[in-house]
C-alpha cells in the first residue's frame, strides 16, 4: 500500500506518491481544482489504480507557525475529501514545499513553461517525502 499526497491550491492540486515500502516520493501529476466533481472522480481512480491507504494534505502554516486564510481553506477542503472518501486523511505542515520545488526544477533546467506544469506535483512530493522521513 502507499501514500497519496495532495498540494492543496486554488487551481491545481499537487499529486504525489510513495512507492510500496513507503520510503520515496515520486510525483505523478497535478489535478485543476474546479470543477470539484471532476477532481474527486480523477483523485479516486489514482487512488485505486496506486493502491493507497493514507493521504496526506499540506497544511500551510505561516513562518511562525500560526494558522491563516489558507490553513482554513484547506480545512475545508479536507472535511469535504474526508465526507467522500472511505480512506485515512493527514495533514501535514508544507512550508517552503513550493519555494523548494520551483529550486529543485530550476536547479534540473526545466524551462519556465514546464515548471508551471510540474511545480505542484513536485510540492506535493517534497510533502510526503518529509512526512516519509519523519517515519510516520
Amino acid at each position: 500500500m502507499r501514500i497519496l499526497a495532495l498540494d492543496h491550491g486554488t487551481k491545481r492540486i499537487g499529486v504525489a506518491v510513495s512507492d510500496e515500502t513507503k520510503t520515496i516520493a515520486q510525483p505523478l501529476e497535478y489535478i485543476s481544482a474546479e470543477p470539484f466533481a471532476e477532481f474527486l472522480e480523477r483523485l479516486k481512480q489514482i487512488l485505486a489504480e496506486k493502491e493507497v491507504d493514507c493521504i496526506l494534505i499540506g497544511m500551510p502554516r505561516n513562518m511562525d507557525g500560526s494558522y491563516g486564510p489558507a490553513a482554513q481553506k484547506v480545512e475545508s477542503f479536507v472535511a469535504v475529501l474526508k465526507s467522500a472518501l472511505a480512506i485515512p486523511i493527514k495533514a501535514w505542515d508544507e512550508r517552503l514545499t513550493s519555494t523548494m520545488a520551483n529550486r529543485v526544477l530550476l536547479q534540473g533546467n526545466v524551462r519556465r513553461d514546464k515548471r508551471k506544469q510540474k511545480v505542484d506535483a513536485m510540492a506535493a512530493a517534497i510533502l510526503l517525502q518529509s512526512y516519509l522521513d519523519m517515519g510516520q
